[in-house]
């Protein structure tokens, strides 16, 4: 069957939030008082803030909300947001975008990113035109690596999951399409430290990879 639809991870995918989430989250535990290695921040990966409060509750045994933690973290992230000049759409992905488009690829948004978080980058960057829906994880009961995140993207795509294919670039988002059954490209990017391919179906460090003319030999 032919690639009908794509099902877009955000962070690390199409923007790089990953270093200004790195740097808000630090300031957080700096507020916090707390210490956290960069081996444990990088297992974070992929996990909604949501998930990530929860776990640094239960291993620091803090008496702080997880709405308290977050509501710190979302503060200094949408400062960098707003003032972090380096902070763009990653090279080559609004090429891809494009020829999706051009091709009639369906494209829905799958990310562990909270709604207002996707919004903002749809705003800054206009993007939302090329997305035909938009799932945040943050607002599902389950967090990658749980498979409901592309269970859902896959349906409101209107494709069948073997004509759908998921781009990622975490260890837990790669597992999660895995658990889908969906298709996984894994977008081997620079933020991206310490993460496991096995599961993917292809890595590739370039989108020219995934445009419909090479990708569809896989389908």
């Amino acid at each position: 069957m032919p690639l009908k639809a794509v099902l877009f991870d955000m962070d690390g995918v199409i923007v790089d939030t990953e270093p200004l989430h790195k740097k808000a989250y630090f300031k957080t535990f700096e507020d916090l008082n707390i210490e956290v290695s960069d081996a444990l921040y990088s297992s974070f990966t992929g996990n909604s803030t949501k998930k990530v409060c929860e776990l640094l509750i239960q291993k620091f045994s803090l008496s702080q909300s997880v709405e308290e933690i977050s509501e710190i973290k979302r503060k200094y992230f949408k400062y960098l947001f707003d003032h972090d000049s380096e902070f763009q759409l990653l090279p080559g992905v609004y090429s891809l975008f494009e020829n999706y488009r051009a091709h009639g690829i369906t494209m829905v948004l799958a990310s562990s990113a909270t709604m207002n978080t996707i919004n903002w980058v749809f705003e800054r960057f206009n993007i939302g035109h090329f997305f035909k829906a938009k799932v945040s994880g943050a607002e599902l009961k389950e967090s990658k690596p749980h498979p409901e995140v592309f269970n859902l993207a896959a349906e409101l795509s209107g494709a069948s999951k073997s004509e759908c294919m998921v781009i990622e670039d975490s260890t837990n988002g790669i597992l999660a399409a895995h658990r889908a059954n969906i298709f996984c490209a894994a977008y081997r990017s620079e933020n991206s430290k310490n993460q496991n391919y096995d599961l993917a179906n292809i890595v590739v460090s370039t989108f020219d990879d995934l445009k419909a003319e090479r990708i569809q030999a896989y389908f």
